[in-house]
């Protein structure tokens, strides 16, 4: 049994994944920004901003406290933006995304390996989206230059973590939550929706299978991807004798 903590795992794919391996055996705290949603989860967890590095501190000190140790940290918070050209979005949106998504990962690997090189190991893992792989959206810069530079910084620290400590990535795909939503017009989610209905899917078909490899003693390094190129070329390859609605309700 192991002892997970996930940022942003009161909603959406962290929540799936959380549950997922609780429904394993492990033992899971997570943390959010909403009072009510931590509450209503039905998980242990602390109201955090991942932004507030003492935050994310007295996280790690609440799950090591209560569990012993912590073995998997894995910074899954993250917002995105109107779609917009970056030019145009206000400097106070602009400024969450960096926060949420770039500071927060640092901050979350910051205390993360420091508490995991006192323990003597353990294993942190980051959230793929678009950008880190150098895709480019019109409307989506801000999103897309954090989620490349979270790319960077994980293979920066997979250099620089001491003995027993890992870090890696994970992309899980185009998964229907709101963050894969959020700023779509309707023309615009009609032009998408071609694309979404054969690439995206429900965060119960992807959180079991992230909650079997996050787990399970990954090398420093390491890359965990749900929707690998040869997925995607099968699925693209098979689509017209295929029906797949991931929007629809489960």
């Amino acid at each position: 049994m192991s002892t997970v903590v996930i940022t942003g795992g009161t909603r959406g794919l962290g929540l799936g994944l959380a549950r997922a391996l609780v429904e394993r055996g492990h033992q899971v705290v997570v943390c959010g920004t909403d009072p009510e949603r931590v509450r209503a989860c039905g998980l242990p967890g602390l109201v955090a901003d991942v932004a507030d590095r003492d935050q994310l501190q007295a996280l790690w000190d609440h799950a090591a406290d209560t569990c012993g140790r912590v073995d998997v940290w894995i910074n899954n918070a993250g917002v995105s933006h109107p779609r917009e050209p970056a030019w145009r979005l206000p400097a106070d949106q602009a400024r969450h995304v960096v926060d949420v998504n770039l500071v927060g990962v640092l901050n979350g690997c910051a205390v993360a390996i420091a508490g995991m090189a006192a323990q003597g190991g353990g294993h942190v893992w980051n959230m793929e989206g678009l950008g880190t792989d150098g895709r480019l959206v019109p409307g989506l810069g801000v999103y897309g230059a954090t989620k490349r530079a979270v790319g960077y910084l994980t293979d920066a620290l997979a250099k620089e973590v001491p003995p027993g400590v890992g870090v890696g990535l994970l992309s899980p795909g185009m998964v229907v939550t709101d963050l894969l939503t959020f700023g779509y017009s309707e023309e615009e989610r009609r032009r998408a929706s071609r694309v979404l209905s054969i690439l995206a899917d429900r965060v119960e078909t992807v959180a079991p299978w992230l909650a079997d490899r996050v787990v399970g003693g990954a090398r420093n390094g390491a890359r965990v991807r749900w929707l690998t190129p040869g997925k995607i070329a099968w699925r693209f390859a098979t689509a017209r004798f295929t029906r797949r609605d991931p929007f629809a309700a489960p």
